[in-house]
């Protein structure tokens, strides 16, 4: 089999399972698996892989028609110009996710903050603190994540960006005695978060592939609120006057974060859009009272 016939053979086997973007899956793991990016598949389409290649090909192949993430399978995966480790028990890293690290980094760059201060809640895998630093380089931190996967994906991250000044630090986001635990004297420049926030019953009805990250990582509760009022009640008051709050939200959930925001004394509230044009960030300053 030819290395053409073989992402023919691949995309197509995707395809028919449902995945959405067949032609790309097929191609990413291409250049994984066979070492041929789309060039040179089109230069060297008829020449044959050697046996192993194609086995290991053939086998991710299946793996992803099974619906496991193209970036479990892949191990690695590509964030605002970082190479981030992913794996089974961490939340991918989202493009919609640059949209809040972006809006942050405008924020205290408008502020003149040259050396931003803060803390990553929900760290994951360390996409937005890290993002964040790929923009302000002076950025520092500590990222907190409570899952003992993910805090592993974290760390190892963190330990490939040396430049960055992050600490990886396990805790529970919804425990305000760990809020309690990370007061700073003169509060935090910047509270930064893409929380779970998925409801509860909406779990069941997301794709296969989202479905098989880690649960703690979506459940934002019966509302998908429940990380949105522990950051307003627990964390907010840990930013010194003016400090940002910057939040990833749900495509429908801007109006119920602002509601509880403003409740907490947040000011200049602004919501950003993603790429396809749906509620996506919320940013505000803590207020001087």
């Amino acid at each position: 089999m030819t290395f053409r016939t073989l992402y023919l053979a691949a995309r197509k086997r995707l395809a028919q399972a449902g995945v959405e973007e067949p032609g790309f899956d097929a191609a990413a793991l291409a250049e994984k698996f066979l070492g041929l990016d789309r060039p040179a598949l089109a230069v060297r389409g008829q020449e044959s892989p050697p046996p192993q290649a194609e086995a290991r090909f053939w086998e991710a192949v299946c793996q992803r028609a099974e619906r496991r993430p193209l970036q479990y399978i892949l191990g690695q995966w590509p964030f605002m110009g970082l190479s981030l480790e992913v794996g089974e028990g961490v939340l991918v890293p989202r493009e919609d996710t640059a949209v809040v690290v972006e809006a942050l980094a405008a924020r205290l760059q408008e502020q003149g903050v040259p050396d931003p201060v803060g803390l990553d809640l929900c760290a994951g895998t360390g996409a937005a603190a890290l993002g964040l630093c790929n923009l302000l380089p002076g950025a520092q931190g500590i990222c907190v994540e409570l899952d003992p996967v993910a805090l592993g994906y974290l760390k190892k991250n963190l330990g490939r960006c040396p430049a960055c000044r992050l600490q990886a630090l396990q805790g529970d986001v919804l425990d305000p005695e760990t809020a309690q635990g990370l007061a700073r004297p003169g509060g935090w420049d910047f509270l930064l978060s893409n929380p779970p926030y998925i409801a509860r019953g909406e779990l069941p009805g997301l794709q296969p592939e989202v479905q098989r990250e880690p649960a703690l990582a979506l459940d934002g509760g019966e509302d998908g609120l429940d990380f949105y009022r522990a950051i307003a009640w627990h964390w907010v008051p840990l930013l010194r006057p003016g400090g940002l709050l910057a939040l990833e939200i749900g495509e429908t959930q801007a109006q119920a974060v602002w509601r509880l925001l403003e409740s907490q004394g947040l000011e200049e509230l602004r919501v950003y859009k993603d790429w396809a044009g749906l509620d996506r960030a919320l940013v505000g300053a803590r207020g001087s009272c």
